[in-house]
């Protein structure tokens, strides 16, 4: 972080008109600005889309709520194929230039599915007990927007910061990128979640999505100017292909007797390598074996799908050994998205005033998560953890970090329950429950700002956590998919939250379309039990973790 100091162009990285050095600083402001018009764009649909379902599209608050989660859950899991796309076929570029234009495209059907009469059922009366639902012709053009804008969000979001990483050579300029490009993602976030939201909420939302439209067009504009002065990387081969092949090759020879000769496996171009496979998951180990048919006609030995070097196989026996703890943090995902799609629907039914002519739009109270995190990143990497290795001695593992922000998350469940009670305490004294959907509860929304502030605290300790884990842990080839393992991560707890959701509605009647009605502080319990059972689980994962690669770091540093 420190390194965010130095962001100025040193002049002899200046392009000449004559002999233009690709890639450096030159490319930053592109990139960056690409980066800034992007996100705000996908921000100005995705940030206050539950209030737009239910104020415009007339869906009920709990269906509201499950088609949020799909649609979040499914641009959260696109930068994976993003990220494989342009690692196997096509170069970062071409896939960020194609995947922008197809968010565009949808934001430009958002904004005219809510300018057109047509595409949009008639305007519900506040405190009516029916309204007229969506037609087909109108979910089909409403989903067919959210599709184009989520796919082309999940295409751009990851594979840009690898792009911009990709222009610099020295590790401490890609520091410096990554951590622009953070503060310009979270930046952009908190810019959506207030000043485009307010324009949805109190101009028209018409205006709010053509605002997305514009900045979507911008971002796309400033990232291809800077074509002339990108660095371009070839597409290097799917790093999964080298996972199919481990696997195919050790089923292919399950029945050949395994070595214990190290000479007798595959080592590739490492002609340093002399040791064998480890112990583990011994059944991988047939695949790097080298067998007279696997020689070719030369008398040479080859990586293909009958034949994988040590390398690989220890690669893929990495991942095994991750992915226990890998999916400890699912239904931490989980429970963060059901808290944050919920405590909207919350907001919508409380006194959001802030003084006499100001009121806080309900898609809004999200943005206290943010500025939480971003704040408390800043805060544990300037003070605390400074201050932790000063009198331990010892720096904090990522495994720390995580459980830490494990036991945070679990707070902030407590605390949305017992906002919630209170909420509905009130509500009983003043016999609200009955009334129509959208009745307000004199209580003011401010009390939704805390347990949102704590979830905030808790995802600047398990997110960065996350990041140097799988950074650190992943094997090589596969370093620059291990950061979008978070994003899958989000991807799977938001549609996993659909389905709990689901589930709870059809089972009790805690999540009724009036939440006045309901029992929503049984639900964030419920949410508090799964935090809890599943802070068991990733305590037991963490025990039976053993770093590969963390410890040699902490070596060297304190070397």
């Amino acid at each position: 972080m420190e390194s965010l100091q130095t962001t100025s162009v040193p002049s002899d990285q200046e392009p000449s008109m004559k002999h233009c050095k690709r890639g450096g600083w030159t490319t930053f402001s592109f990139i960056i600005g690409a980066v800034m018009g992007l996100t705000l764009a996908a921000g100005s649909w995705s940030s206050n889309l539950i209030v737009f379902l239910v104020n415009v599209m007339n869906i009920k608050s709990i269906n509201a709520t499950q088609i949020n989660n799909i649609i979040l859950g499914s641009y959260s899991l696109f930068p994976i194929a993003g990220a494989v796309i342009a690692d196997s076929f096509f170069s970062s570029f071409h896939v960020v230039s194609v995947f922008a234009s197809v968010s565009l495209l949808g934001m430009i059907m958002l904004t005219l599915a809510s300018t057109i009469p047509s595409l949009r059922p008639p305007t519900c009366v506040t405190g009516s007990f029916s309204c007229e639902a969506p037609s087909k012709i109108q979910y089909a053009a409403l989903y067919s927007a959210l599709a184009l804008a989520s796919f082309g969000l999940g295409g751009t979001r990851f594979t840009i910061a690898t792009f911009g990483a990709d222009q610099f050579a020295k590790p401490d300029d890609q520091g410096t990128f990554f951590s622009w490009y953070f503060i310009t993602l979270y930046l952009a976030n908190a810019l959506s979640l207030t000043a485009i939201v307010y324009v949805q909420d109190n101009v028209s939302w018409g205006l709010g999505f053509g605002l997305g439209v514009a900045v979507n067009a911008i971002g796309l504009a400033v990232f291809l100017l800077g074509k002339r002065f990108y660095r371009h990387t070839k597409p290097k081969g799917s790093p999964f292909a080298s996972i199919a092949r481990v696997l195919t090759a050790a089923f292919r020879k399950r029945r050949k007797l395994e070595s214990i000769q190290s000479q007798d496996y595959f080592h590739g171009d490492n002609t340093k390598a002399t040791s064998g496979p480890t112990e583990s998951f011994r059944f991988l180990n047939r695949a790097a074996l080298r067998f007279e048919d696997d020689r070719k006609s030369d008398g040479s030995y080859a990586s293909s799908w009958w034949l994988c070097t040590v390398e690989e196989v220890e690669d893929l026996k990495t991942l095994f050994k991750i992915m226990p703890l890998w999916s400890s943090s699912i239904l931490l995902s989980t429970t963060i998205a059901m808290i944050n799609s919920l405590t909207v629907l919350q907001a919508l039914t409380m006194d959001r005033h802030l003084g006499p002519h100001f009121k806080i739009p309900a898609g809004s109270f999200l943005v206290f998560c943010i500025l939480a995190t971003a704040l408390s990143i800043f805060i544990i990497d300037r003070f605390l953890l400074p201050l932790w290795k000063k009198l331990t001695r010892r720096s904090l593992k990522p495994l720390q970090q995580i459980g830490i922000g494990h036991v945070i998350n679990m707070f902030a469940m407590v605390g949305s329950a017992s906002v919630e009670t209170r909420r509905l305490r009130v509500v009983r004294n003043l016999h609200l429950d009955g009334e129509p959907p959208g009745s307000v509860v004199p209580m003011s929304g401010l009390w939704l700002v805390v347990p949102m502030l704590i979830l905030g605290v808790g995802e600047g300790f398990h997110f960065p956590g996350q990041v140097a884990l799988y950074y650190q842990e992943f094997p090589k080839s596969l370093r620059s998919t291990s950061t979008a393992m978070i994003s899958l991560l989000i991807g799977i707890g938001y549609y996993l939250s659909t389905a709990i959701t689901d589930l709870v509605r059809r089972s009790t009647g805690w999540l009724p379309n009036n939440i006045n009605d309901g029992r929503l502080d049984y639900v964030f319990w419920l949410l508090t039990v799964i935090a809890f059972v599943n802070f068991g689980y990733f305590l037991l994962c963490a025990t039976l973790f053993r770093y590969r690669n963390t410890d040699n770091h902490e070596n060297e540093a304190s070397g």
